[in-house]
């Protein structure tokens, strides 16, 4: 069964998933809601899982640099408890501080273009919060 990575934000959604083998994650897609919309960020997320065939879900988790939960970081537990009320699946609180960054340093590297990298910016972090879970798990 697939993984899938999740980067919740209060306007976006960013995706990953794993491959079969759950070696590594490629970002698939973004997903644009209404600000604070997070119901159909649930909604998409439910079919998602189905579509995929997943069986774990890496959640990104914004903790404060100091590691205290902030208000985004409440908002991600409230999106993980409203998954769960709909399905039974394993989902992993991963760490997700300074995701964004690399994800945009690498996009900078291999020389995107800003449009592109303002697109991509969340699905690149959901695969990178992916990864760190498949890589944790081998």
């Amino acid at each position: 069964m697939k993984k899938l990575g999740l980067d919740l934000g209060n306007r976006t959604l960013g995706i990953a998933v794993s491959d079969e083998m759950n070696m590594f994650a490629r970002g698939v897609d973004t997903f644009r809601f209404e600000e604070k919309d997070f119901k159909k960020a649930l909604e998409y997320t439910l079919e998602l899982i189905k579509e995929y065939n997943v069986d774990v879900v890496a959640l990104g988790f914004p903790k404060n640099m100091d590691g205290s939960i902030g208000e985004q970081a409440q908002i991600t537990l409230d999106f993980k408890e409203e998954i769960l009320k709909n399905i039974d699946i394993k989902i992993v609180m991963w760490d997700e501080r300074l995701t964004s960054k690399m994800a945009s340093n690498m996009m900078k590297s291999q020389n995107l273009k800003r449009k592109k990298r303002k697109n991509d910016i969340d699905k690149m972090a959901a695969a990178i919060i992916l990864q760190g879970y498949l890589d944790s798990i081998r």
